[in-house]
Protein backbone atom coordinates (compact mmCIF):
# COMPACT_ATOMS: atom_id res chain seq x y z
CA UNK A 1 0.00 0.00 0.00
CA UNK A 2 1.40 3.16 -0.69
CA UNK A 3 3.17 5.44 2.17
CA UNK A 4 0.03 8.02 2.31
CA UNK A 5 -2.61 5.77 2.81
CA UNK A 6 -0.84 4.95 5.86
CA UNK A 7 -0.83 8.39 7.07
CA UNK A 8 -4.30 8.98 6.30
CA UNK A 9 -5.28 5.73 8.07
CA UNK A 10 -2.95 7.23 11.21
CA UNK A 11 -4.37 10.81 10.85
CA UNK A 12 -8.00 9.03 10.79
CA UNK A 13 -7.32 6.85 13.78
CA UNK A 14 -5.34 9.80 16.06
CA UNK A 15 -9.21 12.08 15.58
CA UNK A 16 -11.10 8.86 16.69
CA UNK A 17 -8.90 8.37 20.09
CA UNK A 18 -9.35 11.96 20.32
CA UNK A 19 -12.92 11.79 19.98
CA UNK A 20 -12.93 10.47 23.89
CA UNK A 21 -13.48 14.35 24.95
CA UNK A 22 -16.34 14.46 23.24
CA UNK A 23 -18.29 12.21 25.18
CA UNK A 24 -19.61 14.46 27.77
CA UNK A 25 -21.04 17.11 25.08
CA UNK A 26 -22.55 14.52 22.65
CA UNK A 27 -24.80 12.95 25.97
CA UNK A 28 -25.86 16.57 26.54
CA UNK A 29 -27.03 16.70 22.69
CA UNK A 30 -28.87 13.29 23.06
CA UNK A 31 -30.45 14.96 26.56
CA UNK A 32 -31.64 17.88 24.28
CA UNK A 33 -33.32 16.36 21.38
CA UNK A 34 -34.68 13.62 23.29
CA UNK A 35 -36.46 16.13 25.65
CA UNK A 36 -37.32 18.28 22.44
CA UNK A 37 -39.05 15.50 20.33
CA UNK A 38 -40.44 14.17 23.76
CA UNK A 39 -42.18 17.92 24.29
CA UNK A 40 -43.23 18.17 20.14
CA UNK A 41 -40.22 20.22 19.18
CA UNK A 42 -38.54 19.95 15.63
CA UNK A 43 -34.76 19.73 14.64
CA UNK A 44 -33.67 21.70 11.71
CA UNK A 45 -30.29 20.37 10.52
CA UNK A 46 -27.98 22.59 8.04
CA UNK A 47 -24.98 23.34 6.63
CA UNK A 48 -22.94 23.62 3.08
CA UNK A 49 -21.10 21.09 1.09
CA UNK A 50 -20.16 17.88 2.82
CA UNK A 51 -21.94 19.13 5.89
CA UNK A 52 -25.35 19.76 3.65
CA UNK A 53 -25.04 15.91 2.88
CA UNK A 54 -24.66 15.26 6.48
CA UNK A 55 -27.50 17.57 7.71
CA UNK A 56 -29.47 15.35 5.00
CA UNK A 57 -28.09 12.10 6.15
CA UNK A 58 -29.06 13.08 9.70
CA UNK A 59 -32.85 14.15 8.97
CA UNK A 60 -32.97 10.65 6.99
CA UNK A 61 -31.68 8.49 9.79
CA UNK A 62 -34.02 10.12 12.35
CA UNK A 63 -37.08 11.23 10.19
CA UNK A 64 -36.85 7.82 8.27
CA UNK A 65 -35.15 4.84 11.00
CA UNK A 66 -31.80 4.58 11.87
CA UNK A 67 -31.59 0.89 13.22
CA UNK A 68 -35.13 -0.10 13.71
CA UNK A 69 -39.04 0.59 12.94
CA UNK A 70 -40.04 2.98 15.41
CA UNK A 71 -42.13 6.46 15.03
CA UNK A 72 -40.88 8.95 12.40
CA UNK A 73 -38.94 11.91 14.67
CA UNK A 74 -39.64 15.84 12.91
CA UNK A 75 -36.21 16.61 11.58
CA UNK A 76 -35.95 18.66 8.79
CA UNK A 77 -32.81 19.10 6.60
CA UNK A 78 -32.74 22.83 5.17
CA UNK A 79 -30.49 21.89 2.56
CA UNK A 80 -33.14 19.83 0.23
CA UNK A 81 -35.60 22.53 -1.05
CA UNK A 82 -33.38 23.63 -4.53
CA UNK A 83 -36.76 25.79 -5.45
CA UNK A 84 -36.64 27.73 -1.64
CA UNK A 85 -32.68 27.85 -1.34
CA UNK A 86 -32.14 29.75 -4.69
CA UNK A 87 -34.84 31.89 -4.49
CA UNK A 88 -33.61 33.47 -0.96
CA UNK A 89 -29.91 33.43 -2.04
CA UNK A 90 -31.47 35.15 -5.46
CA UNK A 91 -34.14 38.06 -3.72
CA UNK A 92 -32.11 38.73 -0.63
CA UNK A 93 -28.20 36.92 -0.24
CA UNK A 94 -26.80 33.56 -0.11
CA UNK A 95 -25.94 34.35 3.45
CA UNK A 96 -29.89 33.96 4.25
CA UNK A 97 -30.46 30.96 2.98
CA UNK A 98 -31.31 28.99 6.39
CA UNK A 99 -32.34 32.06 8.35
CA UNK A 100 -34.94 33.07 6.22
CA UNK A 101 -36.30 29.44 5.64
CA UNK A 102 -35.77 28.86 10.08
CA UNK A 103 -37.52 32.59 10.41
CA UNK A 104 -40.71 30.74 9.21
CA UNK A 105 -40.37 27.51 10.52
CA UNK A 106 -38.57 27.49 14.01
CA UNK A 107 -40.93 27.77 17.06
CA UNK A 108 -39.80 28.40 21.25
CA UNK A 109 -38.62 24.82 22.00
CA UNK A 110 -37.29 23.86 18.42
CA UNK A 111 -33.60 22.29 18.41
CA UNK A 112 -31.15 24.02 15.19
CA UNK A 113 -28.36 22.06 14.43
CA UNK A 114 -25.46 23.91 12.54
CA UNK A 115 -22.56 21.94 11.27
CA UNK A 116 -19.35 23.77 9.97
CA UNK A 117 -16.44 22.43 9.76
CA UNK A 118 -14.52 26.01 10.41
CA UNK A 119 -17.38 27.29 12.27
CA UNK A 120 -17.43 30.56 10.28
CA UNK A 121 -19.90 29.87 7.50
CA UNK A 122 -22.35 33.09 7.43
CA UNK A 123 -25.61 31.57 6.47
CA UNK A 124 -25.29 28.72 9.23
CA UNK A 125 -24.37 31.29 11.41
CA UNK A 126 -27.08 33.71 10.49
CA UNK A 127 -29.30 30.38 10.93
CA UNK A 128 -28.43 29.77 14.26
CA UNK A 129 -28.30 33.48 15.35
CA UNK A 130 -32.38 33.44 13.93
CA UNK A 131 -32.66 30.21 15.45
CA UNK A 132 -31.56 31.32 18.88
CA UNK A 133 -33.57 34.68 18.66
CA UNK A 134 -37.20 32.38 18.46
CA UNK A 135 -36.37 30.71 21.48
CA UNK A 136 -34.82 27.51 19.97
CA UNK A 137 -31.52 25.46 21.36
CA UNK A 138 -28.50 25.79 19.30
CA UNK A 139 -26.43 22.67 18.44
CA UNK A 140 -23.07 22.99 16.75
CA UNK A 141 -20.91 20.68 14.88
CA UNK A 142 -17.33 22.37 14.01
CA UNK A 143 -13.88 21.41 13.91
CA UNK A 144 -10.94 22.31 16.95
CA UNK A 145 -11.08 26.05 16.99
CA UNK A 146 -15.31 25.65 17.45
CA UNK A 147 -14.68 29.08 15.07
CA UNK A 148 -17.56 31.97 15.83
CA UNK A 149 -20.41 28.92 15.56
CA UNK A 150 -19.02 27.57 19.25
CA UNK A 151 -19.84 31.34 21.00
CA UNK A 152 -23.43 31.30 19.55
CA UNK A 153 -24.27 27.82 20.49
CA UNK A 154 -25.59 25.78 23.73
CA UNK A 155 -23.98 22.40 22.97
CA UNK A 156 -20.81 22.29 20.76
CA UNK A 157 -19.41 19.23 19.13
CA UNK A 158 -16.09 20.16 18.36
CA UNK A 159 -14.11 17.19 15.99
CA UNK A 160 -10.31 16.86 17.14
CA UNK A 161 -9.22 18.27 14.00
CA UNK A 162 -8.36 21.33 11.07
CA UNK A 163 -9.07 19.77 8.33
CA UNK A 164 -12.59 19.27 6.63
CA UNK A 165 -12.38 16.28 5.58
CA UNK A 166 -10.72 14.50 8.80
CA UNK A 167 -13.83 16.93 10.94
CA UNK A 168 -16.54 15.57 8.50
CA UNK A 169 -14.92 11.97 8.78
CA UNK A 170 -15.54 12.87 12.77
CA UNK A 171 -18.63 14.56 12.39
CA UNK A 172 -20.62 11.55 11.16
CA UNK A 173 -19.73 8.90 13.84
CA UNK A 174 -20.96 11.02 16.33
CA UNK A 175 -24.17 11.79 14.72
CA UNK A 176 -24.51 8.41 13.89
CA UNK A 177 -23.59 7.86 17.65
CA UNK A 178 -26.47 10.56 18.65
CA UNK A 179 -29.17 8.72 15.93
CA UNK A 180 -28.32 5.71 18.15
CA UNK A 181 -29.06 7.12 21.29
CA UNK A 182 -32.25 9.01 20.47
CA UNK A 183 -33.42 5.97 18.69
CA UNK A 184 -33.19 3.77 21.71
CA UNK A 185 -34.84 6.21 24.22
CA UNK A 186 -37.81 6.25 22.20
Amino acid sequence: MPRDWFRVIEEHEAVIRDLRSQAAVLDEIVEAILMGFRNGARLYVFGNGGSAADAQHIAAELLGRFRRDRRALPTIALTTDTSTLTAVANDYAYDRVFSRQLEGLVRSGDLAWGLSTSGNSPNVLAGISAAVERGATAIGFTGATGGQLAAHCRFVFRAPHTQSDRIQEAHQLAYHYICERVEDAI
